[in-house]
């Protein structure tokens, strides 16, 4: 990665229709400095925004709604066996905590998971971000929630009360883009809309059900 032109920022369309078994790989993948994050600014920039570009088409290909670092890096998706190259953990955690950031257009959320250091020095067990999974959003849960308020309006469906399986998992939706969405990303969409006052959810956890205005 010689000069900050080497590099080329593209635009990725995300599809998350039915995919074919192999996700095909940019062809900057087959570069062995994109392994490696570049100290220079703008260089640095073009390539965390490729790696973004990447890992969105990726998930989105996939449909995963979350990556564990501990698992993906032994995947395709960091790793080029055939150069020899893989994206360092180290790496791999900025590129996410530059998609988690504003200026990488929050496109990840890391996970607050289970903590027993606290306790163990003496506190309650907690929450901490271990940042060791992290959603991936190839859509914002805002984006969901302009997808499910559309479908609802335009399937005349406003004032109806459907549960979280029906939205998901249902005959109706079936072939759309939210088919077997992951529960966790829906419920962050919902609140979206909650929020707007387009929607509310009400019911104990694992029988919600949702009304839409």
């Amino acid at each position: 990665m010689a000069t900050p032109a080497t590099l080329t920022t593209t635009t990725t369309t995300i599809t998350t229709t039915t995919p074919p078994s192999t996700f095909p790989l940019p062809a900057h993948t087959s570069f062995p400095p994109f392994y490696t994050l570049q100290p220079n600014l703008q260089t640095r920039t073009r390539q965390l925004t490729l790696w973004s570009s990447l890992i969105q088409s990726y998930c989105a290909h996939h449909r995963l709604a979350k990556l564990t670092l501990g698992s993906a890096l032994a995947t395709p998706l960091f790793r080029n066996d055939a150069l020899g190259r893989r994206l360092s953990l180290l790496d791999a955690r900025a590129v996410l905590d530059w998609m988690c950031s504003a200026e990488g257009g929050g496109r990840a959320e890391w996970l607050r998971e289970k903590s027993s250091s606290s306790a163990a020095a003496g506190g309650a067990a907690g929450s901490a971000l271990q940042k060791n999974t992290c959603y991936i959003y190839y859509r914002t849960p805002a984006e969901w929630a302009d997808l499910l308020l559309g479908w609802v309006e335009s399937t005349g469906q406003r004032g109806a009360v459907l549960t979280l399986y029906e939205l998901v998992q249902g005959d109706a939706v079936s072939g759309m883009e939210w088919e077997g969405l992951d529960q966790d990303v829906l419920l962050k969409a919902l609140g979206v809309l909650v929020k707007r006052g387009r929607a509310q959810v009400f019911g104990g956890e694992g029988s919600e059900g949702v009304k839409f205005f």
